[in-house]
């Protein structure tokens, strides 16, 4: 072998051991979490989270409630009504006090770059499957590949930005992301759901189809039970490989949760003061302030409480799809925001309960407010021209009427804008003055709790003289005409986090107006808006963060493509007194996550209610019970039957 031979054998060996991502990555160090900005709150030192209680028992059950039905076991594809509870895990896993801190679950350890360009993560040796299989790298790469090509939609446009996965090694697996300076990938890459790679492949498994084979998983509980349609019921898994994972230490503490399913509301509601359920939390403010006068809440066997939280309310309001003309107009976006009294409602029917939104990031620090100011007000001078004069000069506030029912001024402002958009009044119907094309629309519900909240606002439009309809369906048609976007108009709400980053493609994104699996759904398509969710995305610390995030919710709120509904900053929620939960409420709110069941608040439950009813017995000579009153009414059936046949007789009949 000559020189030069072995001079290019040795430049070639060079090269491949510096390109390789084991000398890649030795400078790195792992850590134990990533932040999206700043440092983790927890250190490596963790043993669990401050709002858990680290020695709650295990045991007991917790029953709880679903709405509707479900016919698959598969969550991950956009067919079926799949029941969602299958114990499938993550790499990593968020603690529920900080704005954006992930921890690992399934990953032991990370590695990454101070550029974030790409992420290692090493899954840890003792995760298992319920099957008692290890999970591997080779878990991590198929489920990737086949969530982003088979699964919901929603999948190839979250990870759009990250590569396929790279093996390491058996539990080692690197993450490299197509754009530079993006914080969250790491983050999001963490959260890809982990499937089991062994059980799918096996024949008769069919990853795209729906299913009622409860499928494996690796998490805390397992599907122990069911009846399509009916009930689910989930069994702790006793050997469960991440019991004693910092992470998980305090949580998951029963034994058994059962979820029943119920038709509606209503029938849940009726449920749970029978104590057919255990827990709900409620959404509808009427059924809060006058549905729960019962004994059970009145004698503290049903405790009714209001949580304080810290968490973005986000934006719920009456979505305009842009898609279509009659809605292409911002002048006709804002004057219908004029037709809705929402002091009216709020007093009326909502018995005071909310506050008005003004924000697509309501109760957070990164919501807009006042005048622009510093940061905030370099980023959107980059944007004079092309953005309404009023995101400079007048602070964005929903319309507000005196509540009396009769917003006069309000419909006077509406008119003049749909004058200003073209719009005139003919034979008291608000017709196209070009076309004379009546404006009428469709308010899409698949609530009906909503019916008496929109039809007001319906006979404010037909002051207008606008036809609007409310139309009322179940919830796969719901469901398959917002996937085609084949709506006017809907009520439908965007939940927010404190780190908002890559989700805001998937809601506000000129590519998303396009997707059936994103919510866009007011069908925004605007230069601007796209750039600023990039700069959103790509903020450096969290100070630009808020102000890149006030800016773009500020030129969101000033293209009024939606009708901004209302908000409430506590979790109302009722249960039978018979849990326990952690003296530390996190900023996200409470959850059952963190709750055990307390035997001695049962005991003492069982014993008041076996109480009222021995009480109840021995007053039936005054009140008569349900047995009672069931045989006074066959003896009066009986009487009035001799009465009848009697007068029969004295008629010869």
């Amino acid at each position: 072998m000559d020189s030069l031979t072995r001079f290019s054998r040795a430049l070639f060996l060079i090269a491949a051991l510096l390109s390789s991502d084991a000398l890649f990555a030795q400078d790195v160090a792992p850590v134990h979490a990533i932040a999206m900005h700043g440092t983790p709150k927890y250190g490596p030192d963790l043993k669990h989270f401050d709002y858990v209680n680290p020695n709650a028992p295990k045991g007991g059950t917790l029953r709880l409630a679903a709405s509707g039905t479900f016919d698959s076991f598969n969550p991950f594809i956009p067919k079926g009504a799949a029941f969602g509870q299958i114990g499938i895990e993550t790499l990593l896993t968020s603690s529920a006090d900080e704005p954006f801190t992930e921890y690992g679950l399934i990953a032991e350890s990370i590695e990454m770059p101070e550029d974030r360009s790409w992420v290692i993560f090493n899954i840890r040796p003792e995760a298992r499957w319920h099957d008692g299989k290890p999970i591997t790298a080779d878990d991590v790469l198929w489920s990737f590949e086949t969530l982003t090509t088979k699964g919901n939609p929603f999948y190839r446009f979250y990870y759009g930005s990250v590569e396929a996965p790279q093996k390491l090694g058996e539990r080692r697996v690197k993450f490299s992301f197509k754009e530079k300076g993006n914080r969250e990938l790491p983050l999001i890459a963490g959260q890809i759901p982990i499937l089991p790679k062994h059980y799918w492949e096996r024949e008769g498994n069919d990853f795209e189809k729906t299913t009622l084979t409860p499928p494996l998983s690796s998490g805390p509980y397992r599907i122990a039970d069911f009846e399509p349609g009916r009930f689910v019921e989930l069994a702790r898994v006793e050997d469960y490989w991440g019991k004693d994972v910092p992470v998980n230490v305090g949580q998951n503490n029963f034994d058994r949760i059962r979820f029943d399913y119920f038709r509606d509301d209503t029938v849940i509601r009726q449920a749970l003061k029978s104590g057919e359920i255990d827990y709900r939390e409620e959404n509808q403010a009427k059924a809060w302030a006058l549905d729960y006068d019962v004994p059970p809440v009145n004698r503290g066997w049903i405790q009714k409480e209001a949580i304080p939280h810290g968490l973005p309310t986000g934006m719920q309001a009456f979505v305009m799809n842009t898609r279509r003309s009659l809605f292409t107009d911002p002048l006709v976006r804002r004057a219908l925001a004029y037709a809705f009294d929402f002091e009216w409602t709020n007093a009326h029917l909502f018995h005071g309960q909310y506050t008005r939104t003004e924000s697509y990031f309501s109760n957070s620090e990164l919501a807009a407010r006042g005048l622009p100011e510093g940061e905030e007000l370099e980023i959107l001078e980059h944007y004079r021209g092309r953005i309404p004069d009023e995101v400079f000069t007048t602070p964005y506030q929903a319309p507000s009427t005196d509540g009396s029912g009769w917003p006069r001024d309000n419909l006077k402002k509406a008119f003049e804008l749909l004058e200003s958009a073209g719009w005139v009044v003919k034979d008291m119907e608000l017709v196209d003055e070009q076309t004379n094309d009546p404006f009428r629309f469709e308010i899409l519900l698949v609530s009906q709790a909503f019916e008496r909240i929109v039809l007001p606002f319906v006979r404010n439009l037909k002051r207008l003289g606008i036809d609007a309809r409310v139309r009322l369906v179940d919830s796969s048609q719901y469901i398959n005409r917002l996937r085609s976007f084949d709506f006017d108009m809907i009520i439908f709400s965007w939940g927010q986090s404190d780190s908002p980053g890559n989700e805001q493609r998937n809601y506000w994104f000129s590519e998303a107006a396009d997707s059936p699996a994103a919510r866009n759904f007011a069908g925004i398509r605007d230069q601007v808006v796209d750039e600023l969710i990039e700069l959103v995305i790509k903020a450096p610390d969290r100070e630009g963060l808020v102000a890149r995030t006030r800016a773009l919710d500020r030129v969101l709120l000033n293209g009024h493509y939606v009708i901004p509904n209302w908000h409430i900053r506590v979790d109302r929620i009722l249960y039978w007194d018979k849990f326990s939960r952690p003296a530390i409420t996190p900023k996200n709110g409470t959850s059952t996550d963190y709750w055990w069941y307390d035997e001695d608040k049962a005991a003492r439950l069982a014993e008041a209610r076996r109480t009222a009813g021995s009480l109840n017995g021995a007053r039936s000579g005054d009140t008569p019970g349900v047995g009672t009153t069931a045989f006074a009414a066959l003896a009066l059936l009986f009487v009035a039957w001799m009465v009848f046949r009697r007068v029969m007789r004295r008629r010869g009949a």
